[in-house]
């Protein structure tokens, strides 16, 4: 009988170490599988960006789906203009003299394709509406819409994805807590996404780290 119950707190000290090990473990490997995955995921944010951008600049709206959007950069061209000061004498009718005229000319230098200038010969932009470590084939959700407010319309655009979806693997209570997060350092809410629909805005939701990350 002593046997057997020093058998059972053994076996009992063993879980409780366990369980210790893995309430300080479990956070610092849930926090590195969570920073390179969203390092992923935002990296295609910003090419989502990046993209709706340059199809505002053509179109003077934003993109309503993933489809228009690739089309766009497959065949659009952005023109390259440069634009110089000049003058010029012309008669004023009213002083009776010639006066000097002062204008801005904007002279058309050529063009150059969307694709070349936003991902130089990548063809990531084909993907980029597929979300990287989703397990179902989730894609990003994406929207675009005029915001009025008053007498003022703007076009806006938005992009996320669910944070189960890239943490899929994850320990639910740790997953749960991440979809609550809010601060400076975080990716602030249960999404990650880039844009607005409420408000004009192209940011993302994620800390300035992430940016860091993608300019090393």
């Amino acid at each position: 009988m002593k046997t057997i119950i020093q058998i059972v707190l053994w076996v009992a000290c063993a879980g409780l170490a366990y369980a210790i090990y893995q309430s300080v473990t479990g956070p610092i490997e849930f926090n590195k599988v969570k920073e390179e995955r969203y390092g992923q995921v935002i990296a295609k944010l910003k090419d989502i960006r990046n993209a709706q951008e340059a199809y505002k600049t053509v179109n003077r709206k934003y993109a309503k789906d993933f489809n228009s959007l690739i089309k766009f950069i497959d065949t659009a061209e952005y023109t390259i203009t440069q634009q110089r000061d000049s003058s010029y004498m012309e008669f004023d009718k009213t002083y009776q003299i010639d006066l000097l005229k002062e204008v801005k000319i904007i002279d058309t230098l050529g063009a150059v394709s969307v694709k070349d200038s936003l991902f130089k010969g990548d063809t990531r932009y084909k993907t980029l509406m597929e979300v990287p470590f989703a397990q179902g084939g989730e894609k990003f959700e994406m929207k675009s819409d005029i915001l009025t407010k008053g007498s003022y319309k703007a076009p806006v655009f938005e992009a996320k994805i669910d944070k189960s979806v890239v943490l899929y693997d994850q320990p639910e209570a740790l997953l749960k807590k991440e979809k609550a997060e809010i601060g400076v350092e975080e990716v602030n809410g249960a999404f990650i996404k880039v844009g607005s629909l409420n408000e004009v805005s192209t940011a993302g939701n994620w800390p300035p780290v992430y940016d860091k990350k993608g300019d090393e």
